[in-house]
């Protein structure tokens, strides 16, 4: 391809990308939808848009180095305090299960239906796997499930991935080989690459507990993150094919979870960055299936598409939650979310092209017979997750669930007034005395740092709907609005500066500012000193003499705030947070 060819198709690639998550976002529909057809569109139309002869030999190493970033990016968001026993239990079987019975029965239907080979099917069956956090992470945050239906699933997304990676390489050394191993010998690769990776995920934290050291700073330390993923992951691979999936994880859930572990993971950078990343991987794998190679392949795979929803699903959710404290309905609902994404396209764009030049029959359909079930179940699930959610009644209520960003004792008795009149509250605070009076209190603490609490999948896997910054700091309040405002699903508030201070950017900033202009963070605490208490009541009337109304929750659990804008109308039923004399 000519130069202007390679910057033509290059900068097609990003702006489909970009287009289409802006676009999706406007349509409230998951990303993916959208994504899957443009790029497939692109590449049918314009011979531009071709990863494959744009960047040639290295397309499939950059695109097992960008699964690497996107799965580090989920090991972040996986809170080990939050795999409780249940929790584990069900995801365990879930992946163990559902890889056994899903690669067995989509390679049985493939050599049936599509014809393949031995060889092809059971390659086609380990690709199927897989499922993926994102696909899931927004088809969650579309539907809102109940808590522990998210974890659950969220952990399993993000687990299956290096799995099935793994099995995939396997599988693939085994057809190429002639798969003359044998069921031992895969089993000590499987248990070598695990090793591998394992290792992977060792170095690389300690890589980034040093870096820690350093205090390298917001910026240079997410730049840190990504070439210490990329190094690993890299390092790991050139060892052994696809380990370095299982080191990124691993990565991931290190510095989310050990302490000097983090170099301020999960800042909005790196959460754009893997927005990115996964825009341009779908474009790019998309746009490398052709029309012709579908011709014969859409309607069997729709046939085995069919079973493996109405039937695989179903039956490993049915045994994963055997014996476990799982509702019918959440059983029902996990038998009802398995959509395919990125690492099964991906290793379907690596395995494929290799097979099918060695001659191994039916290894040309493996990429868009793959490419057909990530469209199909991400657009089946996409479409009907929510009225089954909501049908079954595993729906979160769609009461206000706010983050209270502070640690001041009327802080945390606000918390408690709030959680009285029937919210649930998460809160955060900087300092580890106003974390510990937090914990004292019985509410439940945000981990992380707060704009990895605040937005993103950390705030989708909270549910969380809002956020107020209600700290001492009139600066660090405005500023954190300010980043805040467009990453947070739901409004932020900020308590307003002193009329006569002499912040640096608080007396200047816009945004939602909560009370009346007399009711600051400094007068607030000294109120509360002085006795001033937090008081919830049915709101009949006027507000009673001697106290000021900040809150309002209504009768349907939303929360609506006193700001500088005005009281909220009062309606039947409401309950009033009050600061009492």
């Amino acid at each position: 391809m000519s130069e202007d060819q390679v910057f033509t198709g290059l900068a097609l690639i990003v702006v489909l990308a970009v287009g289409s998550q802006l676009l999706a976002s406007r349509l409230r529909v998951p990303a993916l939808i959208v994504l899957l057809p443009v790029g497939f569109a692109a590449g049918a139309l314009t011979g531009d848009v071709n990863p494959e002869k744009l960047l040639g030999a290295a397309f499939s190493p950059l695109v097992s180095l960008a699964v690497a970033v996107i799965l580090y990016d989920a090991g972040l968001g996986l809170d080990l305090k939050r795999f409780r026993a249940h929790t584990r239990r069900v995801v365990v079987r879930l992946i163990w299960l559902g890889a056994l019975l899903t690669a067995g029965s989509a390679a049985l239907l493939a050599g049936v239906l599509l014809g393949m080979s031995a060889g092809s099917a059971v390659m086609l069956g380990a690709i199927l796997i897989v499922s993926g956090p994102t696909v899931v992470g927004p088809l969650l945050h579309f539907v809102r499930p109940t808590e522990r239906l998210q974890h659950v699933l969220i952990w399993e997304g993000t687990l299956i991935d290096p799995v099935g990676a793994i099995l995939g390489a396997l599988v693939f050394h085994g057809v190429v080989a002639g798969n003359s191993s044998g069921i031992m010998g895969k089993a000590v690769q499987f248990t070598t690459s695990a090793a591998v990776g394992l290792a992977g995920g060792v170095a690389g934290t300690v890589v980034l507990v040093l870096v820690r050291r350093l205090r390298p700073g917001e910026v240079l330390g997410t730049t840190v993150q990504l070439a210490a993923v990329v190094g690993v992951a890299a390092a790991c691979d050139v060892v052994r094919d696809d380990t370095g999936l299982i080191a990124a994880v691993l990565m991931g859930l290190a510095a989310a979870n050990l302490p000097g572990a983090g170099t301020g993971a999960r800042n909005p950078f790196f959460e754009t960055l893997v927005h990115l990343v996964i825009g341009l991987l779908f474009i790019s794998i998309s746009a490398t299936v052709s029309p012709r190679s579908l011709r014969h392949v859409v309607l069997p795979t729709l046939a085995l598409v069919a079973v493996l929803v109405l039937v695989t699903r179903p039956l490993v959710a049915v045994c994963a939650s055997l014996r476990t404290d799982l509702t019918r309905g959440e059983r029902a609902f996990l038998g009802w979310m398995a959509p395919r994404g990125i690492v099964a396209a991906a290793t379907a764009s690596t395995f494929s092209a290799t097979l099918a030049a060695q001659g191994v029959g039916g290894a040309s359909k493996i990429l868009p017979a793959t490419f057909v079930v990530i469209v199909v179940t991400v657009t089946l699930y996409g479409l009907t997750a929510g009225p089954v959610a909501k049908r079954l009644g595993v729906v979160r209520p769609s009461r206000s669930r706010p983050l209270l960003v502070g640690g001041d004792p009327w802080v945390v008795d606000l918390g408690l007034a709030l959680r009285s009149a029937g919210l649930e509250v998460v809160m955060w605070a900087g300092h580890e005395a106003q974390r510990d009076r937090i914990r004292a209190a019985g509410l439940e603490l945000a981990p992380g740092e707060l704009f990895a609490a605040a937005t993103g999948s950390g705030a989708e896997l909270e549910g969380l709907t809002g956020v107020l910054l209600l700290t001492g700091e009139s600066d660090f309040n405005a500023l954190a609005s300010v980043n805040l405002q467009g990453s947070v699903e739901g409004p932020v508030y900020r308590l307003g500066p002193e009329t006569d201070t002499q912040g640096v950017v608080a007396p200047y900033t816009g945004g939602e500012v909560l009370f009346d202009g007399a009711l600051t963070a400094a007068e607030l605490s000294r109120r509360y000193d002085r006795g001033a208490r937090l008081v919830t009541r049915r709101f009949e009337g006027p507000v009673p003499a001697g106290h000021h109304l900040l809150f309002l929750v209504r009768a349907d659990g939303t929360l609506a705030p006193v700001t500088r804008a005005g009281a909220p109308a009062a309606r039947a039923g409401d309950v009033a947070v009050l600061l009492g004399g």
